[in-house]
């Protein structure tokens, strides 16, 4: 995990150098830079190397996921939606660049995000069909009923696509979108989980956000021992999807499935 974040990072930091505009530029990378556990990008990958790809067919659109997923904290810390000062206990972009720079910033991450996908992804010799077939599935997941709709950039989007580019099966595929859904529900339910249960600074963002704002979650809606009793059921199903791949392959997917099921902020 720790070796593939660290190659995703490099990836990053190559895709959005500081060019001009200088100002959008640091601003974008001021926020694609600042941590974070990559798990979508190695999500991507991994799902990618499952079906006999290679981590090259599938890094650019590992990195498009981030530029993705990036621009949706940026806008969604903005005064006009979530307001929040805090970021991967970082002051929040818009706390930085002010709001202006920030919106653009976001703009600018998600159109290089397909650009970055189609040009590099070609550069390394994947087929044209199964390009324009990722690029298809990424934009259906972040439109008006994907994140647009309020959601996180779903995870489901991350594996498929990365099997998609991989030459993954049509049978592989759905398996890997069935793993990849019990894995983003399980990442909200222990997101919920952490947010009653630990603090600021544990988190790195702020602590008990949800029972302020009075968001349904699911502690609230279960109970805490119940949210527990779901996300190991969650883990299970997820790694069910995976029992027909060959294992050592796998292995790496089910180490994420743990991750995400135990990770403590």
């Amino acid at each position: 995990m720790v070796s593939r974040a660290t190659t995703v990072n490099q990836a990053l930091n190559d895709a959005v150098s500081l060019r001009e505009p200088q100002k959008i530029h640091e601003a974008m990378r001021y926020s694609l830079l600042a941590g974070g556990k990559r798990v979508r990008p190695v999500l991507c990958l991994a799902a990618c190397e499952l079906v006999g790809g290679s981590e090259a067919m599938a890094m650019p659109a590992a990195c498009a996921i981030e530029m993705i997923h990036t621009m949706s904290l940026i806008h969604d810390d903005l005064p006009c939606m979530d307001n929040d000062d805090l970021r991967r206990g970082m002051p929040t972009n818009h706390k930085v660049f002010g709001e202006d720079v920030a919106v653009l910033a976001g703009d600018a991450l998600l159109a290089f995000a397909f650009e970055h996908m189609a040009v590099d992804t070609a550069k390394a010799g994947v087929p044209p069909a199964r390009i324009v077939r990722a690029l298809g599935e990424l934009s259906k997941a972040i439109g008006a009923e994907g994140l647009v709709a309020g959601q996180v950039v779903d995870i489901a989007s991350e594996v498929v696509l990365g099997a998609i580019l991989g030459g993954g099966s049509d049978d592989e595929v759905e398996r890997l979108r069935k793993f990849a859904r019990c894995i983003g529900l399980l990442f909200q339910v222990v997101d919920d989980i952490l947010d009653v249960t630990k603090s600021s600074e544990e988190l790195g963002k702020t602590a008990g956000k949800d029972l302020v704002a009075d968001k349904v979650t699911y502690p609230k809606l279960l109970g805490l021992e119940k949210s527990r009793e779901f996300a190991d059921e969650l883990n299970k199903d997820a790694q069910a999807q995976l029992a027909a791949f060959d294992p050592d392959k796998a292995a790496p997917l089910v180490s994420l499935a743990n991750y995400i099921a135990y990770r403590q902020n």
